[in-house]
């Protein structure tokens, strides 16, 4: 119910969409609408700005509704998916603590394991989608996950729970580089990035659906409640394979002969595109900052509440969906992709020494200084992701594009390994002084970008070649 309801309301979001461009469309073409629209302006101004109000919902929805029927799939998929993922997530600390039984110390070691099973799924995955293709790959990987987190509800046994996670883990890493890869058999270099960018703004938009009906679960609070969230979540993870089998992934007939590995390095065995991913790796630690950082900084050390916390994170989440299409304009080429990056190194850096003056500043003040900071380090977020995904897609060569997106994810897994305890030890430890570091070492980083993609892009050039 809670999907096809989901899937009736993309349907009439994509067609408000329609109408909007056709009818505006249809206006601003005649000279004399157009003149009578700028000129129809009453006392108050009110007619005018009418007429902006409907262009800047027009500009929102050609931003965020996809305009081809494929993409719009996608959005489908990714809207359906990251519902179900925000629905789990909000939710499985307590189950594991409270319903299954375990000690927060076993869930943290549980889940340390199962996110190292999962940084080693990524290359092997990234090849296989290279070899037989990344959609029958990806919808076989939702129907494993449907089966796994069903298998959750029965497991209160310390090493069952383990195996578990771990499986789950390594399902769900090893679906971004398929997904990456499909995306890019599917709208190719031309368009691939703004799908992405498109995409990351359905996901945090379904999140947050997610994370509203999670509410209801913990609400209520009982064993019941709880497995409808897995069960729901498992559902998720069914339509998306349904979903994923339903798209055409563009036929590649040479691809077993490519894949034989002599005619061409291996991604990691690229020295310069591992330099340019541990370095989008690093500019990524803006997750751990939020995620894990200003919690703590909020909580701990400016001993604020921590509905500040949440002013952080809707704001986060709303900003994300509204600007992330928009900003990820001029990533369409591995320069224009690194100039974003190192943009985004900039923008972190002042975000960061913004969180360290709302250690020194009034204590009226510590709240609206720790928002400004929290909305700058949300565009530098979006530079970064738009950044990245420009570079994953520009380098590779083009029948390498899953071998070479499962390596650049293993940035994204070293981030995830390394990011928690590195901050929690600046912000924590060190203090005000701490964010300052974090803050040079982005505009470090970002700076380095440029060069390190200009000379990977030769590199690349010779592996265009050898293939």
């Amino acid at each position: 119910m809670i999907k096809v309801e989901r899937q009736e309301s993309v349907g009439l979001t994509i067609g408000i969409a329609k109408a909007l461009r056709g009818a505006h469309e249809g206006d601003v073409t005649s000279p004399l609408l157009t003149r009578f629209a700028s000129h129809a302006v009453g006392p108050c101004g009110v007619e005018k700005r009418g007429f902006c109000m409907n262009r800047i919902l027009r500009s929102l929805c050609d931003d965020l509704v996809p305009r081809t029927r494929t993409a719009r799939r996608l959005a489908f998929l990714t809207l359906i998916q990251s519902t179900g993922t925000g629905l789990f997530l909000t939710s499985s600390a307590i189950f594991f603590t409270r319903v299954i039984g375990f000690t927060p110390q076993s869930v943290a070691l549980v889940l340390s394991i199962a996110g190292f099973c999962g940084f080693l799924s990524t290359v092997p995955a990234g090849r296989l989608a290279d070899r037989f293709g990344a959609r029958t790959l990806l919808a076989g990987n939702y129907a494993a996950l449907s089966v796994l987190f069903v298998l959750y509800c029965f497991s209160d046994i310390f090493a069952v729970f383990a195996v578990v996670a771990s499986l789950i883990a390594v399902g769900e890493t090893a679906g971004s580089p398929l997904r990456a890869a499909l995306t890019f058999s599917l709208f190719g270099r031309e368009t691939a990035t703004k799908v992405r960018a498109q995409m990351r703004s359905i996901f945090n938009l379904g999140s947050m659906a997610g994370a509203a009906m999670a509410g209801v679960a913990l609400a209520a609070g009982t064993r019941q409640a709880f497995y409808s969230v897995i069960v729901v979540n498992a559902c998720a993870q069914l339509i998306c394979a349904v979903v994923t089998l339903g798209l055409r992934e563009p036929a590649r007939p040479g691809r077993e002969r490519r894949q034989s590995g002599s005619q061409s390095r291996a991604a990691l065995r690229d020295y310069r595109f591992i330099a340019v991913t541990l370095a989008s790796g690093l500019l990524e630690l803006h997750n751990a900052m939020l995620n894990i950082g200003i919690p703590l900084w909020i909580t701990i050390r400016l001993r604020e509440s921590g509905s500040l916390n949440s002013v952080v994170m809707i704001s986060n989440t709303l900003l994300v969906l509204l600007f992330q299409v928009r900003l990820s304009r001029g990533a369409e080429s591995a320069q224009g992709a690194a100039i974003l990056q190192r943009r985004s190194g900039t923008i972190l850096m002042v975000s960061c020494l913004l969180f360290a003056g709302a250690a020194v500043v009034p204590h009226a003040w510590v709240a609206p200084l720790i928002v400004l900071a929290a909305v700058v380090m949300v565009f530098g977020e979006i530079y970064q992701a738009a950044g990245s995904w420009g570079i994953s897609f520009e380098l590779p060569p083009p029948e390498r594009q899953g071998e070479y997106q499962g390596v650049f994810a293993l940035g994204r897994g070293l981030q995830q390994f390394v990011g928690p305890m590195f901050v929690t030890a600046l912000v924590i430890n060190v203090g005000a002084f701490g964010w300052i570091v974090l803050g040079i070492m982005f505009v470090a980083v970002g700076a380095l970008c440029v060069p390190l993609v200009r000379a990977a892009e030769k590199g690349a050039t010779n592996i265009f070649a050898a293939a």
